[in-house]
């Protein structure tokens, strides 16, 4: 229980629904949704296009999708891809002819064609019980009429000032006059609010095909993507088979690549066999084998992970036992592991996420993004479409098995999570935070599990994530003597420069039919049930 007499939040509870997102007014729309009969992907989508506009700097229509979804609190977990592909015009040809040894984070290459959108039409047609288009009139309504910049927001938009002048028609709407918007401040997006009626009229084919697709081709052209109205028309999603593993007596399952799920659940496998005498959750000994057991996934994400159906991507031997061992056997308790590199296996930025449990405990894992903050800032000037950055995590690198080729999607770092006991979906969860967010599961999971933190204890907690570049970013929680510590084992910690991550959950209590949800105090949301 935490000390009242220090800030902090309490954990939501209640009965019939909850909703845990990163921005109260989509946790209203999520709830007004549930409490007037729709069902918790009802709500999901609802409240992911209210985020989309209020939250734009996080995620978007001209971003991608994953989604986990329990039916009635099944532990027969139905999983979502709605993850874009590469142009058919996008071949590891053309990035050598043209000398481009990396795809940069603000060019149109970096954008591969959306998936949210379509993937938010097929889950409502499967599984909802509302028509998409009652459920954009929310996101509609802020888009034409404004919604008031909340504070993490405002913080995010300033720091991506950049990133919005890096094409006229984003300046133009984030920056009026000039000068990015303060918190408080009512913000108006009114093209975005004809495109989302057009999508609430047609449906998918409002975004993918006619005006909408052909402001975003245009666009992308003009800067020399290689785009096509044919990319545009083909998209499409897919439902796919959840992966699992077992940690501390919970199934703990993710979708399988191209999204970095599977190097959450590699974690969990090797700190599930590291014994840690210390049980002061941010201890020496706890971070640095929380930093190793990270820097020895990720080394294996960035060698092998890529989409299935373009490279052999060996899922079961990152989830094999033994490989965990020997990646367990690697770590020393004195010192940091140098020099780092994959283990040899068979050859073969910003989001949102929200979470929705309703009255049948239909439970909703949902996580939409742009990938880093405004994307690739560039913004299609008539559909006022925000395009993501999700093809800037492909390599350009022939033979390797994220090399980009056409219609392949990227390696994909935004992860839904669900966990499951005795045959029943337990929580639905969530991390934000790009590359953090396979460490973030983890490292949430562990707090709740291994050192008895409650629900929002696990998630307030301080965090530190060993980036790719080499540096530990540290949060300000992290003691100075730990910071200290770290020095000593070889790490190079530095202050982030913003918080990590976010993260929601819901708990469901069978046995007393109760809801306890929390919402990362590092965002502007909130858990709210009824």
């Amino acid at each position: 229980m935490r000390n009242f007499e220090l800030p902090g939040r309490s954990r939501a509870h209640a009965s019939h629904g909850m909703a845990a997102t990163s921005h109260p007014l989509a946790t209203l729309a999520a709830l007004d949704v549930l409490r007037a009969g729709g069902n918790a992907m009802d709500a999901s989508v609802a409240a992911c296009a209210v985020q989309c506009v209020v939250e734009p700097q996080s995620t978007g229509i001209g971003g991608d999708c994953f989604v986990l979804y329990s039916r009635g609190g099944s532990d027969d977990i139905v999983a979502y891809n709605g993850s874009g592909r590469a142009p058919a015009k996008a071949t590891a040809d053309f990035f050598a002819k043209q000398g481009i040894g990396a795809i940069d984070s603000l060019s149109p290459h970096a954008v591969t064609v959306p998936g949210a959108v379509d993937a938010w039409a097929r889950l409502i047609a499967d599984y909802g019980t509302r028509e998409l288009g009652d459920l954009l009139k929310p996101a509609i309504a802020y888009a034409r009429d404004g919604y008031p910049i909340h504070d993490r927001i405002a913080a995010d938009w300033a720091r991506a000032e950049a990133t919005i002048l890096n094409d006229p028609s984003t300046a133009a709407l984030f920056m009026p006059d000039g000068r990015i918007p303060g918190a408080g401040a009512r913000h108006r997006q009114p093209l975005l609010a004809a495109t989302l009626e057009r999508i609430a009229s047609q449906g998918r084919d409002g975004f993918y095909q006619g005006p909408v697709a052909e402001d975003m081709v245009e666009h992308l052209s003009r800067r020399g993507g290689l785009h096509a109205l044919g990319d545009f028309a083909a998209a499409k999603g897919e439902y796919v088979k959840p992966i699992k593993t077992h940690f501390r007596g919970l199934d703990i399952h993710q979708c399988p690549p191209n999204g970095q799920g599977v190097i959450a659940l590699l974690q969990l496998n090797i700190l599930a066999g590291l014994k840690i005498e210390n049980r002061d959750p941010l201890s020496i000994e706890r971070l640095h084998l929380a930093i190793e057991a990270a820097r020895l996934a990720y080394a294996d994400r960035d060698a092998v992970l890529a989409d299935p159906v373009h490279a052999d991507v060996p899922t079961a031997a990152l989830l094999s036992p033994a490989h965990a061992d020997t990646l367990r056997a690697l770590i020393r308790r004195d010192r940091r592991l140098e020099p780092l590199s994959p283990v040899s296996l068979p050859a073969h930025a910003d989001t949102v996420y929200l979470t929705v449990v309703d009255k049948d405990r239909n439970a909703v894992s949902f996580i939409n993004s742009l990938f880093s903050s405004f994307g690739t800032g560039l913004m299609a000037p008539r559909s006022g479409v925000l395009l993501h950055n999700r093809g800037a995590s492909f390599v350009v690198a022939r033979g390797h098995p994220n090399c980009i080729a056409p219609g392949k999607r990227p390696m994909h770092t935004i992860i839904p999570g669900m966990a499951t006991r005795d045959r029943r979906c337990v929580m639905p969860f969530g991390v934000m935070g790009g590359q953090y967010q396979a460490m973030g599961h983890a490292w949430f999971l562990a707090n709740l599990l291994d050192y008895g933190l409650d629900l929002q204890e696990s998630m307030d907690l301080a965090r530190l994530f060993p980036t790719l570049e080499g540096p530990v970013e540290v949060e300000s929680g992290i003691p100075a003597p730990t910071v200290e510590a770290l020095k000593r084992l070889g790490h190079s910690p530095v202050r982030s420069e913003r918080p990590i991550g976010g993260s929601q959950a819901i708990w469901i209590d069978w046995q007393s039919g109760g809801l306890t949800g929390a919402s990362d105090p590092r965002k502007d949301g909130l858990a709210l049930g009824y």
